[in-house]
């Protein structure tokens, strides 16, 4: 048993860690009888084909649920990537800073720094804000400094690090707006139209480890650096409908 968790009379732990997070009983057992055939089909889903009939079912019916569950509009994309949110810190900087060449940060955190330290190896970043000299703060935004003409403002909506979460949208003037939600995406209902793009590693709070829930509005589409590679070209995985290369299939169980 590791750090963070207790034993219950059931033989089950309570796992109080970030991450990879305790997944609901009933659903590890739908797993458990359909491990060796899914629904059926002889196989199991890790042997699947990511091009069969039944894997494109899935991954329709996941992009459905997280629609679904969301509210997301119409004009947004679901996209499933791989890489976590740490790759997915390259993945935002190589699909939007190439808009104008800068974007805007929000340091408040662990995670907030790292996605800003990646960033800066494809473009200028600019704080919003000094770094906090202790953590645990948020500034009040009428003391932030925001470029208009930053191709995108960036912010963790819950750093688990460090204790901080947001508890209000920032307001970036029509900037389009870029928040990692991996500790906290679907536990409570967010206005998803008030973002550029939205991503969640699954691992933090909707399934397993091995797939990264992205969320992007259409017009952001088509600006990816020439050095993107095609799994993180947000582009090209919605032209390819997630599946250009072979996807986790197992993380599935994010859907169930």
């Amino acid at each position: 048993m590791g750090a963070g968790s207790a034993t219950t009379t059931s033989n089950r732990s309570l796992n109080f860690g970030a991450g990879p997070a305790k997944l609901p009983l009933e659903v590890l057992e739908e797993v458990q009888n359909e491990l060796l055939s899914y629904e059926g089909s002889g196989m199991s889903i890790m042997e699947m084909s990511h091009r069969s009939k039944e894997y494109g079912k899935i991954n329709r019916d996941a992009q459905t649920a997280v629609r679904e569950l969301l509210n997301v509009p119409d004009n947004y994309k679901i996209l499933f990537i791989q890489g976590g949110g740490t790759g997915a810190f390259a993945a935002v900087a190589m699909n939007l800073l190439n808009r104008t060449g800068t974007a805007d940060y929000c340091v408040t955190g662990t995670w907030s720094s790292k996605a800003a330290k990646e960033a800066e190896k494809y473009g200028e970043v600019r704080l919003a804000f000094p770094v906090p000299k202790k953590l645990g703060k948020i500034p009040d935004q009428s003391t932030w400094t925001l470029n208009p003409d930053a191709s995108y403002v960036y912010y963790c909506a819950n750093e688990t690090v460090d204790g901080v979460q947001f508890h209000f949208i920032p307001e970036t003037n029509g900037v389009p707006l870029v928040t990692d939600m991996s500790s906290c995406i679907m536990t409570e209902q967010v206005d998803v139209s008030k973002f550029g793009c939205i991503f969640g590693g699954a691992q933090k709070n909707i399934g397993p480890a091995g797939v990264t829930v992205v969320i992007i509005r259409e017009d952001l589409l088509g600006n990816s650096m020439k050095i993107c590679p095609s799994v993180f070209d947000f582009t090209n995985v919605n032209k390819e409908n997630s599946i250009h290369n072979t996807p986790a299939t197992f993380s599935y169980v994010s859907t169930i």
